[in-house]
């Protein structure tokens, strides 16, 4: 008679593939090629980068959610379906414009806008799948077999991997680049930039001309020769003056939405239109990775060209909040691409301009409790790990601890951007906070382990609440407007962690092993007393 052995669970060695180092150096190279080095570096190889890196962190991601939604699974096989799916999915999307379509609509519904593009030179990156396979081959000998590391793992490594797969694929969005006159017909310049700031165009011969017969009503694309003639005109065109009376002058101001009006042919200036710039950064976080509000949100060229009923009308390129039509009436209004967006997009919705009250900003209060929290969990981090030390412990509980907390940060930076407040919600919640918490709470339990009193815990939780609410301060002045710039309230909220660092290392000198109230072998009840010898009996 044979017993019945115990169903075989693949979770163990796929989660040990998902934390091998080679996947692991991946994930690193993944979130720092996306968030840093395209934007920085944008070329080939910071292209290619995010590929390869992707090919190697994408199959045992897929191993891990398939042996966790199907526990009786065996490892191999989960290994050998991430491989192929991926390799073939990649190979797929890349090859096939109908397949890049239906790929950038499954990932918006997964991960807000996206699109993936069709790009055959993508293909060269498929080997990267060869070194995938060989840290499977390293992995599956050292399945994670205790429970609690397996849960600390999935905590630690599975969130920030599949937040960093997600967003490889960035969403592109129309920018309004320039604005000109072609044999009396007004031209203007659509292009595109990505969401991962990986690429933003800045001259006109970056986008896509249009050129209107109707006095700007109707657009069609310009011709090849047309095109070129449009590329080679000089530019900037920030000042321009209506061509039935000349002391009539227009001019834009970089850095800000502003233009402005001269009626002495520009002798003097008052302003005809602008948002100002309070009011441009919170009309700026009502669009889906707005990047830098002042170069993205920003006056760049202007045409004058006379109206088909008389006198004359003015368009402004805008960059990410589109073109600005001034009427012959002498009306502004900002009337968006013009139906000249480049066909990869949709035409977006403008958001309203802010009617001067109180400015709603629900989604920068999450982001602003989650930079407070988190914040906070730095200070606990470190109060923690001084403790340990003396307590005799070693780095890796303070390394690991400030590694969760670098996660979480680049996790919220990730979000930062984002206009979507369920996105924001649901990132802030279940990613950010349950992060922090997991290194905050791992170095105070050990610490306390480790020699720290019981009155320590509470000082240093004290020390974390009293973290964030100096960390709160700047954040409140720019959730009320008071502080304009995000970056100066960034920048403020972390120098409010400097007190608590100082008071974590005077808490530190709580946690010393050689303090008798410390120590955990000391009774609570005088030592054992011998009894004297006995005397032998005579």
């Amino acid at each position: 008679m044979t017993g019945t052995g115990k169903a075989p669970d693949g979770a163990p060695t796929t989660l040990a593939w998902l934390c091998h180092p080679t996947t692991l150096l991946a994930l690193v190279l993944l979130v720092l090629n996306d968030r840093l080095w395209k934007a920085a570096f944008p070329g080939l190889v910071t292209g290619k980068l995010s590929d390869v890196a992707g090919l190697v962190l994408a199959p045992p991601l897929v191993a891990v959610l398939l042996t966790l939604l199907v526990p009786r699974l065996p490892a191999r096989t989960a290994a050998l379906v991430g491989l192929v799916a991926v390799g073939a999915g990649f190979a797929v999307v890349k090859s096939s414009g109908y397949a890049a379509d239906l790929a950038s609509s499954a990932w918006t519904a997964l991960a807000g806008p996206s699109l993936v593009r069709a790009d055959r030179t993508d293909l060269f990156a498929l080997p990267a799948l060869g070194l995938a396979w060989w840290s499977w081959t390293r992995a599956r000998v050292r399945p994670v077999r205790h429970r609690t590391a397996r849960l600390v793992r999935l905590l630690v490594v599975l969130p920030p991997a599949v937040l960093a797969v997600a967003a490889t694929s960035a969403a592109w969005f129309p920018y309004a680049l320039g604005t000109t006159m072609l044999d009396g017909r007004p031209a203007i310049s659509v292009g595109e930039g990505s969401e991962d700031a990986s690429y933003w165009p800045d001259d006109p011969a970056d986008g896509q001309w249009a050129v209107s017969n109707d006095g700007a009503v109707t657009w069609q694309d310009a011709t090849v020769d047309e095109t070129g003639w449009l590329n080679s005109q000089d530019t900037p065109r920030q000042r321009a003056c209506a061509p039935e009376d000349p002391r009539r002058c227009y001019r834009v101001i970089p850095g800000h939405l502003r233009v402005e009006q001269s009626d002495d042919a520009g002798v003097t200036w008052q302003v005809a239109w602008e948002v100002p710039d309070p009011r441009r950064d919170e009309l700026a976080q009502r669009y889906p990775a707005p990047g830098d509000a002042r170069r993205h949100f920003s006056s760049r060229e202007l045409v004058v060209y006379p109206h088909l009923g008389g006198g004359h009308e003015v368009l402004v390129a805008n960059g990410r909040d589109g073109f600005l039509r001034r009427l012959s009436d002498g009306g502004w209004r900002r009337v968006g691409f013009l139906g000249a967006q480049p066909s990869a997009t949709d035409p977006p919705e403008l958001p309203p301009l802010s009617d001067g009250g109180r400015v709603q900003r629900g989604v920068d209060l999450w982001l602003a409790f989650g930079l407070a929290l988190l914040l906070g969990c730095v200070v606990t981090v470190f109060a923690g790990h001084l403790a340990i030390r003396r307590g005799g412990g070693g780095r890796g509980w303070g390394i690991a601890g400030a590694l969760t907390i670098v996660l979480a940060g680049l996790v919220l930076d990730a979000s930062w951007p984002r206009a979507d407040a369920t996105s924001v919600v649901v990132t802030v919640l279940f990613l950010v906070v349950p992060l922090g918490a997991l290194a905050a709470g791992a170095l105070l339990l050990v610490a306390w382990l480790s020699f720290a009193p019981g009155h320590w815990v509470g000082l240093v939780v004290a020390d974390l609440l009293f973290t964030v609410i100096l960390a709160s301060l700047p954040l409140a002045g720019w959730l009320n407007g008071t502080l304009g710039q995000t970056w100066v309230a960034v920048a403020l909220a972390g120098l409010a962690t400097v007190p608590g660092l100082l008071l974590a290392v005077r808490l530190a000198r709580l946690a010393d092993p050689t303090r008798a109230e410390n120590r955990r072998d000391t009774p609570p009840y005088p030592p054992y007393q011998p009894p004297p010898p006995r005397l032998p009996l005579r």
